[in-house]
């Protein structure tokens, strides 16, 4: 005799996101896993006396969202400390900033000054006027770019690389870039029971929005203990996978750990590494100068290194994401990757590529890990187009080319924002046709796409038989309404092994 489900979620418009995209009316879950799928009436026969029924009313149900790129402890920190994502220009993150009471740092997160009439990046004499006995720093949303005051450049300078500090008149300028600006992270870094309160806040945010499992870009040295120590202590509602920083490549070696290692709910994922910087910095490594800047970029990683690495990571059993966004980055780690070998590594970003470049992610199995996010940049008169002119604008993000080439993709959002609907619009109202994606390709990135990635399609990313009850309701179809208003469908519930994680 066939046991009782524990849960049916039921009287929902459901899509399961597997290859084909199939339809249906409820769902059954025993021990956290789905044990049916079908027709109301079909799915009824597995309720017992115990069972749990939960009546959506015709709303939505899809697979949990997977988040193939975030930083936790960012996210977290943001909802801690000042946020500059929607300040119209460098007068406002000021006025903002002042409203910081506590001693120490004053720290803002997530400005972009592509948005403002004004359109330069925050300096030393804006955050002067901020405070001038207290050291304050403005993050960029890339996170490649740091706005600094006096104070902040006084208590740093012997540590600040001079490539990295930009100057005017031979006088620092108060912006600060990769490597410098890794000078301010380490300088503002949390401690454990800190970080322990960001990952928390940030996991509420993820859950609010429909996110199931994260793909973590771990740097703080105390993200992974403190994930595994809410694992143990029945804290942690979410799926994480680590990706950790390259420097954390020997200790991890030393250990024995390798990808797939882990728990249930917390797993090594990939080694991460940069290869350049950012379009927003004008560090992304491009074959041709910038429209706006004479120079090709930064390499933060020379290929030689990167090819290095590569061999050492795939050597040692592990996935590798490797950060490259222009184009010379993007030739750099394929070249890496084809000469390693290895199982599904990835390109974080990928922003800007060549036909010849998506014919050879195509050809060598290379996950490509993007960011519909962006393509908010890719139109008329908007950053891409001001910083590499409007040829290299229509190439930015290409995911209707890669689709069609056979690549596999990933979506996640860098936390700008974390927000998959909102990543959803952005792919589906792109500007140009080889950008865009239709509204199954793109929510099927957002979940199967981030569960292949992280090797984990056979238990997450689609509503079947036998997988994690993973899953996400929403109010609305993002089929039925506008395409320009996805993002604004309320996620009604979210919830991890048939457990209701966050409601509205």
């Amino acid at each position: 005799m066939t046991a009782p489900a524990d849960r049916i979620v039921t009287n929902v418009d459901g899509h399961t996101l597997a290859e084909p995209d199939e339809t249906f009316e409820a769902v059954a879950i025993r021990d956290g896993r789905i044990v049916r799928v079908g027709q109301a009436a079909e799915v009824r026969f597995l309720e017992g006396v115990e069972t749990d029924v939960l009546d959506f009313e015709g709303a939505t149900l899809l697979p949990g969202f997977v988040d193939a790129h975030t930083h936790m402890d960012i996210l977290g920190r943001r909802q801690a400390e000042i946020d500059l994502a929607d300040v119209a220009g460098p007068d406002e993150a000021v006025e903002r900033l002042r409203e910081n009471g506590d001693d120490g740092w004053i720290l803002g997160f997530g400005y972009d000054e592509s948005t403002w009439a004004e359109s330069r990046y925050l300096t030393r004499g804006d955050l002067d006027r901020v405070s001038d006995d207290r050291p304050v720093a403005a993050f960029r949303e890339d996170l490649h770019v740091v706005s600094v005051n006096s104070v902040a450049l006084d208590r740093l300078n012997e540590d600040l690389p001079d490539e990295d500090v930009r100057t005017e008149g031979g006088e620092p300028t108060g912006v600060l870039v990769e490597s410098a600006l890794e000078v301010v992270t380490d300088a503002v870094a949390p401690d454990a029971e800190t970080t322990r309160e960001y990952l928390l806040a940030a996991q509420s945010v993820a859950l609010e929005r429909g996110v199931t499992t994260v793909h973590d870009m771990v740097r703080n040295p105390h993200v992974p203990g403190v994930y595994r120590e809410l694992d143990l202590a029945g804290e942690l509602d979410l799926r994480v996978r680590l990706n950790y920083w390259a420097d954390f490549l020997e200790a991890l070696e030393r250990t024995g750990e390798r990808t797939n290692h882990g728990s249930d709910r917390v797993e090594t994922g990939a080694i991460k590494t940069y290869t350049d910087g950012s379009i927003g910095g004008r560090t992304a490594k491009l074959s041709r100068p910038y429209a706006d800047e004479d120079t090709t970029g930064t390499w933060i990683l020379e290929p030689d290194d990167l090819a290095g690495l590569a061999g050492r990571v795939t050597d040692g059993g592990f996935q590798m994401a490797a950060h490259a966004i222009g184009d010379a980055a993007i030739e750099a780690v394929i070249d890496a990757y084809e000469a390693a070998g290895g199982d599904r590594h990835r390109i974080e970003h990928a922003e800007l590529l060549t036909d010849g470049a998506i014919d050879r992610l195509a050809d060598t199995g290379i996950v490509v890990s993007a960011q519909p996010n962006f393509h908010r940049w890719a139109r008329e008169g908007g950053l891409y187009e001001t910083a590499v002119g409007t040829e290299r604008r229509m190439r930015t993000n290409r995911f209707a080319a890669l689709s069609e080439a056979g690549v596999r993709l990933a979506f996640g959002s860098d936390c700008m924002p974390l927000d998959p609907l909102f990543g959803v619009r952005q792919a589906v109202t792109a500007p140009e046709a080889s950008q865009r994606l239709s509204v199954t390709e793109a929510l099927r990135a957002y979940t199967l796409g981030g569960a292949y990635a992280g090797f984990d399609e056979d238990r997450l990313g689609t509503i079947e038989s036998g997988k994690r009850a993973d899953l996400v309701v929403l109010a609305d179809s993002p089929w039925d309404v506008p395409e320009a208003e996805i993002d604004g469908i309320d996620v009604v519930a979210t919830l991890l092994d048939g457990e209701i994680v966050a409601s509205r």
